[in-house]
Formats: C-alpha cells, structure tokens, sequence
C-alpha cells in the first residue's frame, strides 16, 4: 500500500519514476593456475624424429618406397602414395588433407536447388523479349532459319559442329546446374564461362592466334553460328545435358544426362590465362595449353584453379591401355576465332544417357602422365 500511495503522490506532483535495473550478480573471482605449476606437473614426451616415420607404408600399396610422394593424413596420420590415391593427388595439397577413410566423415555441402540461388551464382540473363509461357529461341529454331538462307550450291560434305540442344523439363536443367555448382563451391572456384584475363598474368593482347607453331586451324562461318548459339543458350541458363558427379575413384566427373549427337559442341575449356614460363613449376592437374609459340616465352596455357566451367570436371583416359582409350567421346580442338586461340570440347561419337564424358590429355602433347588414371 505505502508503495502505490508514494506513486499517486508522485503522480500528483507531476514526477516521473523511472524503474532502475536490478544490479548484476556479483561474479566470484576465477582463479587460474599460474604457468610455473602448470609446467611443473606436465610430463616430457620424446620429440617426434625421422624414426618414428621410418616404418611408414602406403595403406594402398604396402610400399614405404618413394617417401617424397606419400601423404600423411592430418587426422590419423595414415599414408598414401599420391599415385595410390582415388582419385589421384598431382600435388602435395597446401592446405590439410584427409585420407579416403577419414573424408568419409566429411559430408559434402551440396548447392541449394533454388532459382534465385542458381541465377545468381551463374549470372543468368533473361531474354529481353520473353514472354511467360515462352521459352527463349531454341537451337533448333536457329538452326532451321539458317538453314533456309544457305544458297543451293552444291559442296563437298564437311562435318560441321552442331549446337547442343538442352534438356526441355526446367526442373531436370536445374538439377544440372545445381550439380555444377557444387563442384565448384567444393573446390572453391567461381563460375566462368570465359577466358579470365588477370593481373599479373598474361594480357589479353598476348592471345595471338598467328603465333601458333606451324599454324592453328580457323574457325568457320558456320561453326562460328553453331558455337556463338550456344554462348547465348549459356547466358540464359540452357546448357547441355550434363551433370556433375563424385565418384571415389575418379573424383568428379561428368556424364550425360540426356542423348548427346557426333559433332555437338559440350563446352569451351575456361579459366585464367597466363604465361606458361610462369606454371613451369605449377603441377596442377587442369592446365590446358592454348598457346604454343615457337618462343616458349610466348606460349599460353588456361589455368582453371580459381574459375572455369564444367570443362574443369571433364576427365581424361588413361591412352596407355586399349580399354582407356576406347572410353573416349570427347576431342579437344583449338581454334582460331577472330584472331585469338580458342578450346573445345566436342563429341567425337554418339554419346548415350548415363555415359561419363572423356577425352585425351595428351591431344597435342605427350606430357601428362596418364598411366595411372582409372
């Protein structure tokens, strides 16, 4: 009662009480163990010496041969040799690396599955004259306007490159999409589906076609219409039939996701362009040449470590076995496009739902190892 009746008299006299915050509890002091005692109960432990790595095997092989190539797991310190590993370790990684048993607890984060998300992460342009309920030009629509407008000259046959086509269920070119882009968030990439052209590595103004030893191959007038078709299908979020996938022996991969024809353009090969002189001593397992000069000065390689496109996930075959050669549906072809190099990748034979995509390594140059590959 006293309390409410100093409250109307408050009241009356025109004050404002104002409800103060309860004070915080008063914290009892945490003592702590001075560094002296804490040392003073610790017991030695004998230093880690090259003997204690003496017995070391590689868990794949058996073999404690070549120390130089064995990696230990910063988890279980069991060892593999980068050759034993599926899939295969080029290089020392810089940062920690889990062995095949250990990765296992390691789930991998997959890309959400939302529109928005997927426009994003590939910068999507949607046609300026699309309508709903429309879909945007089709290969095939382009294809049958220029086929109308060819002169009725007869010419010997050549094989020309035709654009893929698309799968037509928008849900099914999600997934696709989806799939890609988790490759790339797992190994930390950005998505490009151009030639990068960064500081510090070579310039633009490097990439001469007319510097190829012994000449490069220039792209057609047709060709030209099949490949740029597909560019503007990439842009509006058609791509081929494609998806990426983690296989434990190969890593990712890539397989058909749909029927792909003889002679249909997949993908141009995309990333940072840079001198080969200065990824002499880079062991990286994607680096593709685009460039050979007779002045190895001058020669260009595609280095897709930071961006790139599905090209990135495509695998090569082992051409030192029949049965790896006969797994190969993909050529790797350079070209000369308005005077700066080019690479594509383009079915070399029918290619059928469900079947992984591969090509050769060593198209142009017999230097990567390929005995190892699966």
């Amino acid at each position: 009662m006293q309390g409410s009746e100093m409250e109307g008299e408050a009241a009356a006299n025109g004050a404002v009480r104002k409800r103060t915050a309860a004070p915080p509890p008063m914290m009892k002091a945490r003592k702590y163990r001075s560094m002296v005692d804490i040392m003073r109960k610790t017991t030695s432990v004998a230093g880690v010496t090259g003997e204690y790595y003496s017995d070391l095997r590689c868990e794949q092989c058996r073999s404690g041969e070549r120390e130089e190539e064995l990696l230990l797991c910063d988890r279980c310190d069991r060892g593999y040799h980068l050759a034993c590993l599926r899939p295969i370790v080029v290089r020392v990684p810089t940062g920690p690396w889990f062995c095949p048993i250990c990765a296992e607890d390691r789930p991998m984060t997959r890309f959400p599955l939302m529109q928005t998300k997927i426009v994003d992460f590939f910068r999507i342009q949607r046609c300026s004259y699309e309508k709903e309920g429309e879909k945007c030009g089709s290969s095939q629509d382009g294809r049958r306007r220029r086929r109308r407008s060819l002169p009725l000259v007869m010419h010997k046959k050549r094989r020309r490159i035709l654009p893929f086509v698309p799968s037509e269920d928008s849900k099914r070119r999600l997934e696709q999409m989806g799939s890609l882009a988790t490759a790339l968030t797992a190994l930390h990439m950005e998505f490009s589906n151009d030639l990068t052209y960064m500081p510090g590595m070579a310039p633009r103004s490097a990439n001469r076609a007319n510097l190829e030893r012994g000449g490069m191959q220039v792209l057609c007038k047709e060709d030209k219409e099949a490949i740029e078709l597909c560019r503007s299908m990439y842009k509006r979020g058609e791509c081929p039939p494609l998806k990426v996938v983690y296989d434990k022996l190969e890593g990712f991969t890539v397989e058909a996701d749909g029927p792909i024809k003889d002679m249909t353009f997949i993908t141009e090969y995309t990333g940072d362009v840079d001198f080969l002189k200065n990824r002499e001593h880079d062991d990286g397992d994607s680096m593709m040449t685009l460039l050979l000069t007779t002045n190895l000065s001058d020669s260009l390689v595609i280095c897709p470590d930071k961006r790139g496109n599905i090209a990135r996930f495509i695998n090569g075959i082992n051409n030192h076995t029949s049965d790896g050669k006969k797994k190969q549906n993909l050529k790797c072809v350079r070209y000369s496009e308005d005077g700066e190099c080019r690479v594509f990748l383009i079915a070399c034979r029918d290619i059928c739902k469900g079947e992984r995509l591969y090509y050769d390594y060593n198209g142009y140059e017999h230097e990567y190892p390929t005995q190892h590959f699966v």
